[in-house]
């Protein structure tokens, strides 16, 4: 009664069909060649390391900013229960 009843064929026939192309294939451009020698690699590296700096210097002071004025605002309740 409550068994599935499957189709006769259960695969689809394809929703289109491939065919040749007639016209050739468009031609490849060619990008031009970038040369990178010894004084780009270190140019870089070091740009990478003082933009890594900058980055770590930011989040110190903004720990230490942070910090500062958990310790300011500790401070500034005690005063006010007294």
């Amino acid at each position: 009664m409550f068994l599935p009843k499957y189709p006769d064929n259960p695969t689809p026939p394809p929703a289109h069909t491939h065919t040749a192309a007639t016209a050739p294939a468009p031609a490849r451009r060619s990008l031009p060649s970038v040369s990178i020698d010894q004084k780009t690699v270190v140019a870089l590296v070091v740009g990478g390391v003082v933009l890594t700096a900058l980055l770590a210097a930011v989040a110190v002071t903004a720990i230490s900013v942070a910090v500062a004025a958990v310790v300011l605002r500790s401070l500034l309740r005690d005063q006010h229960r007294r």
